[in-house]
């Protein structure tokens, strides 16, 4: 018997319904609530790279300040904290530029790809155990008629506001920690003296590196999720 006809195939496919992006972020936003405390094991992995991140750079931010305002005794006390910096103050036309080199070290450099890669596993494992603990949500969901890209974006929305919740904090809280840290070890100059546009790139960076690796260590969960079976995900917990 003669199957239909191609224009009805092409005719049922281009009725399957589409949720809008606004009830697939309804939907992420009530999967995040539910699973609350999964969630925060997951933000607070990215609180702390994130961080600890914008700890440092604020840091460079603090010292290309002080070294801006062409203080002999705030370059001697940046010199005693470690910085690789010659003991005279180039002319006053180069200050600026010696100051925009000024950056953290490679240990501390080191240290902080080593944080973020961390985070980017542990935010990977959480997903993958998330997808592992839903799987029948997903089977289900999938047996209704959910296409693959929409259970792809699910994944990808929760982990958009994970990241962007996760690198707002910890931006914050690195640069408030580096502003006290030289506070403490330079004095007021140290907030007198700091760039407020050279803060808010920092914060604009740590959030973009946040957002980034949240989105990056779902990508894998989320294609597990969406090119799942449905027989088989309704039969893994069984």
């Amino acid at each position: 018997m003669p199957g239909p006809p191609a224009s009805a195939k092409k005719a049922r496919i281009a009725r399957q319904v589409v949720l809008p992006f606004r009830m697939s972020l309804e939907i992420s936003l009530k999967s995040i609530r539910v699973r609350f405390f999964r969630s925060m094991v997951t933000v607070a992995s990215l609180v702390l790279a994130v961080a600890f991140l914008s700890f440092i750079l604020s840091g460079s931010e603090v010292a290309a300040g002080l070294l801006r305002s062409g203080d002999p005794a705030l370059r001697a006390a940046l010199i005693e904290a470690g910085f690789d910096l010659p003991a005279m103050a180039p002319p006053a036309g180069q200050a600026a530029a010696e100051a925009a080199r000024l950056g953290a070290g490679p240990k501390e450099r080191w240290i902080v790809i080593l944080s973020l890669l961390v985070c980017t596993v542990g935010i990977v494992n959480a997903q993958l155990m998330a997808v592992t603990e839903r799987f029948r949500e997903i089977g289900t969901m999938k047996c209704l008629g959910a296409l693959d890209r929409f259970i792809l974006r699910l994944f990808l929305l929760e982990a958009g506001v994970q990241g962007l919740a996760g690198s707002l904090v910890g931006a914050v809280a690195g640069i408030g920690v580096g502003l006290l840290a030289g506070l403490v070890r330079y004095g007021t100059a140290a907030v007198a003296q700091v760039s407020v546009a050279g803060l808010g790139r920092v914060m604009l960076v740590s959030m973009a590196v946040g957002a980034g690796l949240s989105l990056l260590g779902v990508v894998y969960p989320a294609v597990v999720a969406a090119r799942m079976r449905p027989v088989e995900a309704m039969r893994a917990q069984e």
